[in-house]
């Protein structure tokens, strides 16, 4: 296993490309496993989120959004997963009570990686795993502020952990 002080881009990228999964240490020590969509499973649990680097991929994973949970999305300051209805023509994936799970990363070095991947990328947090890989930076979705959403086609919005 190597240990990064940044993200290794093409390493990752290349890792992740050849299997559709890579296991990550980050630097709290907790692993994860970013995995194509394509390669979920209902075995695999419903635990898992969406990340997205950019607001206009929320069309692909979600119903139709109003500009009011559209702009809480793009105007949120802190780290954040979003709870919302699935778009009805995307293949079957993790969903909890209807709803699935996403997250916008604005944090540079995990957005670039996700914008190299090019589509959602799901994520299991405390993966039990091995990690294939190490780095020292902090996986956004695992700092204390993290706040949790329900976001509904209506503009309907819950504020379920923050």
């Amino acid at each position: 296993m190597s240990k990064k002080e940044t993200l290794d881009h093409p390493h990752f990228l290349k890792s992740f490309k050849k299997e559709g999964i890579l296991t990550i240490q980050e630097g709290n020590g907790k692993v994860i496993t970013l995995m194509s969509p394509n390669k979920w499973e209902a075995k695999m649990g419903n635990d898992w989120i969406y990340l997205l680097f950019d607001t206009f991929q929320i069309r692909s994973i979600c119903e139709q959004f109003s500009e009011v949970s559209l702009d809480i999305v793009e105007f949120a300051s802190k780290p954040t997963i979003y709870h919302s209805k699935p778009n009805s023509v995307i293949p079957e994936g993790p969903k909890t009570n209807g709803s699935l799970m996403f997250s916008l990363l604005r944090e540079p070095n995990w957005n670039k990686l996700l914008f190299q991947i090019s589509q959602p990328t799901l994520v299991k947090l405390d993966s039990t795993e091995k990690a294939e890989v190490k780095t020292d930076l902090l996986f956004p979705l695992f700092s204390l502020g993290t706040k949790e959403m329900y976001l509904g086609a209506e503009g309907d919005v819950k504020i379920l952990k923050g």
